[in-house]
């Protein structure tokens, strides 16, 4: 298997009508502009692309929309995810029929099986593509089912294009034990940060980022990742710290807030799809006035 290298992977929301269905005119606006802004990759549908409220059918028409809208202009990443094995699985090889370069899953929805049949589910998923296969540990968003390094050592010797993790946990001692461990089974082996909290990441080993904020503060996210590809981590630090002090005031209101800023800085995708709830007027208001004090924002690009 080649080695494939994300390096900085756009997150894009999944824009919505008034009428919450997909905003397939907007489709085409929104995705330029993260190519344009610079990403390596863009990963379609993740989480904060609301993909647990999209239909089956609604994720395979995404994917396909999204990767034909692309063309070669970059490596699109396909999330495929769900609650059966098979029926992830099935997502996985539709996204590669379709063009995808990669496919990322998590671990299922509402069941929380034991380790065993964890390392199973990503093993029939991986086995269903011969794309590099990305295994996204997300505990925050996935409630009562964690990963460990144990279960990712198992999985290497099943699955031979499983090309590393996307670790969204924050969970340094598991990244630093993750890294230890896995290149000696597989020496491409590769952690890849779900969180745009990446100097850290980078100084465990990290070398990709799919950055939820690029959708907001591209030029911030990509000077932050670029310092941190050249291993100049101190002089990251500076746009670290305004990374998260948006990521700070942004986290407590999740996609409903992720949407309102966007809309604060000129690109507006919608509201959220119920059962999110959109953030109220004046919670809007309070996050405009936590913006408006992060000074790097003032150098971002307003509007598609």
């Amino acid at each position: 298997m080649t080695t494939f290298k994300p390096g900085l992977v756009h997150t894009p929301v999944t824009p919505f009508t008034a009428d919450n269905r997909i905003d397939w005119k907007l489709l085409p606006r929104l995705i330029d502009f993260h190519i344009a802004a610079g990403a390596d990759a863009i990963a379609t549908p993740m989480h904060v692309g609301e993909s647990v409220s999209l239909t089956d059918a609604e994720k395979r028409e995404l994917i396909a929309a999204v990767i034909k809208h692309v063309g070669d202009r970059v490596p699109v990443i396909a999330h495929a995810s769900d609650s059966g094995t098979s029926i992830a699985a099935s997502l996985a090889r539709f996204a590669e029929s379709a063009g995808a370069a990669a496919v990322v899953s998590t671990t299922p929805y509402y069941w929380t099986p034991p380790p065993a049949m964890l390392v199973e589910h990503f093993a029939q998923i991986a086995a269903a593509v011969k794309l590099p296969f990305y295994v996204h540990n997300a505990p925050d968003d996935m409630s009562g089912v964690k990963l460990n390094t144990d279960m990712m050592l198992k999985l290497i010797p099943r699955a031979t294009n499983f090309a590393g993790v996307v670790d969204s946990g924050l969970d340094w001692q598991f990244m630093i034990e993750l890294m230890t461990d896995a290149p000696k089974l597989r020496p491409d082996f590769q952690l890849v940060s779900g969180s745009d909290l990446y100097v850290s990441a980078r100084a465990i080993g990290a070398t990709g980022l799919m950055s939820p904020l690029a959708s907001i503060a591209p030029t911030l996210v990509r000077r932050m990742f670029d310092d941190c590809a050249k291993d100049k981590l101190f002089e990251a630090r500076a746009a670290q710290e305004d990374v998260a002090a948006l990521r700070q005031i942004l986290k407590s209101g999740g996609v409903a807030a992720l949407k309102s800023a966007m809309r604060i800085v000129g690109r507006d995708a919608g509201q959220p799809r119920p059962p999110l709830p959109s953030l109220s007027t004046e919670a809007e208001a309070k996050l405009k006035t936590g913006m408006a004090g992060i000074a790097a924002l003032g150098s971002e690009k307003r509007g598609w």
